[in-house]
């Protein structure tokens, strides 16, 4: 189980500090509104993650238990769709961009619903997920939805964690990214190999 939940935690923390949308919506609204309202976000987009996750827990389940063929194509698809996603970040534009002109402050409900909304209408994800979770299940035979939940858990935690940190230091990131535009083409980089790297790892 270790085996399998160790180089998980590592991919999804890699994957989770790699630049892209959600991750610059929390920098963003905590430029705007301060840490506080930034967490709340966090807290809703981390809790879409819940949806993406029952969604693929109970369809790659029973697929799971009707053909193991089935599985091993998912696996690769997932791979394969790992790789188009390096590939899109390799040829995509290394600048970051972002801004508060026009967020308003909104209510603390407001802001949670509008996190998880975000994250639950993003079917991304759910295709994300898709191609990750399913090759790191540490035992295919026994009671798959529990190894899904407990990965989307997981999951759940390393990105409220990352985020929330995101949201406290917004200013001090928002400022260094100001001042150094080159940066951009490192997150570019990184994405890509971070990319690269999981696919590889779903198909060991």
């Amino acid at each position: 189980m270790l085996e399998q939940l160790i180089p998980f935690l590592t991919a999804s923390v890699l994957l989770t500090i790699s630049p892209g949308p959600d991750i610059i919506y929390v920098l963003v609204r905590g430029m705007a509104n301060g840490s506080k309202y930034g967490i709340i976000v966090v807290l809703g987009l981390v809790s879409g993650i819940l949806v993406h996750t029952s969604l693929v827990a109970f369809g790659v389940s029973a697929i799971i238990k009707n053909s193991p063929v089935l599985f091993m194509l998912i696996k690769i698809f997932g791979a394969l769709y790992l790789f188009f996603l390096a590939y899109q970040v390799f040829k995509s534009d290394s600048k970051i961009a972002f801004s508060t002109k026009g967020l308003q402050k909104k209510t603390l409900l407001s802001l949670f619903r509008q996190g998880f909304i975000m994250n639950v209408l993003n079917p991304k994800v759910t295709i994300y997920f898709l191609a990750f979770f399913p090759g790191f299940l540490w035992e295919p035979s026994g009671n798959t939805v529990l190894q899904f939940y407990i990965l989307g858990l997981l999951f759940m935690l390393q990105a409220f964690v990352i985020f929330s940190a995101v949201a406290m230091m917004a200013g001090k990131i928002s400022g260094y990214l100001k001042k150094h535009p080159n940066s951009g083409s490192v997150l570019k980089w990184m994405q890509v190999v971070v990319f690269i790297l999981i696919a590889v790892l779903i198909l060991i």
